[in-house]
């Protein structure tokens, strides 16, 4: 059992740059893989980045892939989005998801933060 809660949202002007952060509670957070994903309005929600339970291994999708980092901090319980040159088809509502070690969905996910990248 997890609860996540994103921050970090705002808006910026294209080929800016914004730090997400999402907060785990409990002390099991690094049995978690998480991941990030984003809707924008009328959208299917969409994968951007994951990383494992200890931050060895990371994945992002083709669209952030060299502009967007995903890292985490077990002993703070939290996982970061670095989101650099961001264009406005990055416009969305940002979640941060958490799935166990050896399951292949995600099972908890946050409330989401708005990111608003003006052109």
């Amino acid at each position: 059992q997890v609860q996540l809660v994103e921050s970090g949202g705002g808006l910026v002007q294209a080929g800016g740059s914004l730090r997400l952060s999402c907060a785990a509670s409990g002390r099991t957070f690094s049995r978690y893989g998480m991941g990030w994903f984003r809707q924008a309005p009328g959208k299917e929600r969409e994968f951007v980045a994951a990383i494992n339970w200890s931050g060895g291994s990371t994945n992002y999708a083709d669209s952030v892939k060299g502009r967007f980092t995903i890292s985490r901090d077990n002993a703070k319980n939290t996982v970061y989005l670095q989101m650099n040159n961001l264009k406005p088809e990055d416009t969305a509502v940002y979640y941060c998801a958490a799935k166990y070690i050896g399951l292949n969905v995600y099972s908890y996910w946050g409330q989401g933060t708005q990111v608003t990248v003006s052109s």
